[in-house]
């Protein structure tokens, strides 16, 4: 695509930026407009998700049929179905007459579903048919009805994690995503920042009638070295307040620091280097946990060598300190007296590779991280007595992560 064709696009749809992901995205977007192929736009949440299925719509042949933009997450999840196809009088207690769904009136068109990870399993079902067939049924009715619709779907979801968890249905996943289209996120495109901020601020500065504000070089590299978690929706609502609240029209980076959320700065420093689609939260959560292990481990060898090391010093143990072991490890005798008959015979020195060779056989070795992590869990279980939430907070992860781990080891 020459560039005056995107920089056209770009002004008609106000998209502001010069990033190669962001370019690339409208390319595809344009050269699949002219096909009725489904497409799946990703991307984090405020990235500007919403600008595609527009472009999509616009350079179809459908350009002229109706669109309609439904978040799935919105609505809730007892009326989606109806909302989506339709339904007869009757149907439901609040259905008093026939209403025709979106796949009804946007027949020769185009919808746009935003959030589609958020639809019911149910609902994804239904969806299905008609993205394979064009067939759908009212609620309340049996009447299978056609219709033409072109599908453009986006989610912030990490929909092959969804899968893989149950949440979402692999067919509908592979049927919606013909073509994707990934949306950068704000930290990816950062030289993109100022061109947006700037755009933001002469905005505002015509709707409150005010003059607009400038940064200082201080504060523009801040304002570019800022992790956005929330996009650029973040970016709008930081200009806005700015030029409202600050009566200077220069702002310093000590200004604008009091406008950028100080955990989100650390946690973008964190995470700069390793951040991706996949679920952050869990990998931290697993690494955590095998630190715990490791740790534990480490203390138990620590110990079990000191007790080692006390057996070996001395030929022979007596026999109170024999006796006091047992008591502590063998609690099934009924009295002291049956523990001292026990030992009533003098004990011989025990070669240490003998002692290591019981102490290592009372449990077979873990020779994997999966095997020491299993084992870790189990024994958290055990010593809160199979409560699931103590065992997460002692273990410092999360319950779902932890629910998660104990069904993949079978415990």
């Amino acid at each position: 695509m020459e560039q005056k064709d995107l920089q056209r696009i770009k002004q008609q749809f106000n998209i502001i930026g010069n990033s190669t992901q962001l370019n690339r995205g409208i390319e595809i977007a344009v050269q699949v407009a002219l096909t009725d192929l489904s497409v799946l736009i990703t991307g984090e949440s405020g990235v500007g998700k919403e600008h595609f299925p527009k472009i999509i719509h616009q350079h179809s042949p459908r350009k002229h049929g109706p669109y309609f933009a439904i978040n799935c997450g919105a609505i809730p999840e007892g009326t989606i179905d109806a909302e989506l196809f339709g339904h007869t009088k009757g149907a439901f207690t609040d259905a008093r007459s026939e209403r025709k769904g979106y796949f009804e009136i946007a027949d020769g068109g185009t919808l746009f579903l935003d959030e589609v990870g958020e639809l019911p399993l149910t609902t994804q079902t239904r969806l299905l048919r008609v993205l394979e067939s064009g067939e759908f049924i009212r609620m309340g009715d049996s009447k299978v009805m056609k219709t033409n619709v072109r599908v453009v779907a986006a989610t912030n979801l990490n929909i092959p994690k969804a899968i893989e968890e149950g949440r979402f249905r692999e067919d509908l996943y592979y049927r919606l995503n013909t073509v994707e289209i990934k949306v950068p996120a704000l930290r990816d495109r950062k030289d993109d920042i100022p061109l947006l901020f700037r755009k933001f601020v002469v905005d505002f500065s015509d709707r409150y009638r005010m003059p607009a504000i400038r940064l200082t070089e201080e504060a523009n590299e801040m304002l570019k070295n800022y992790y956005w978690n929330g996009n650029v929706r973040q970016l709008k609502n930081v200009a806005e307040q700015i030029s409202i609240i600050e009566k200077a029209r220069e702002i310093s980076a000590e200004t604008l620091r009091k406008y950028l959320p100080t955990n989100e700065m650390q946690s973008g420093i964190a995470l700069l280097g390793a951040h991706t689609q996949t679920n952050h939260d869990t990998y931290m959560n697993e690494r955590e946990l095998l630190y715990k292990v490791l740790f534990d481990m480490k203390r138990d060898m620590t110990e079990m060598r000191q007790q080692l090391n006390g057996l070996l010093s001395s030929s022979a143990t007596p026999a109170h300190c024999q006796t006091e072991i047992v008591v502590g490890k063998h609690a099934e005798y009924e009295s002291v007296e049956e523990i001292k008959d026990t030992f009533e015979q003098p004990s011989k020195p025990i070669p240490s590779s003998e002692v290591e060779d019981i102490i290592m056989d009372d449990e077979a070795p873990l020779s994997t991280m999966e095997d020491i992590e299993r084992e870790s869990i189990r024994r958290a279980l055990e010593r809160n007595n199979g409560s699931r939430k103590m065992a997460a907070g002692e273990l410092h992860i999360s319950e779902r992560t932890l629910y998660r781990k104990i069904k993949e080891y079978g415990l």
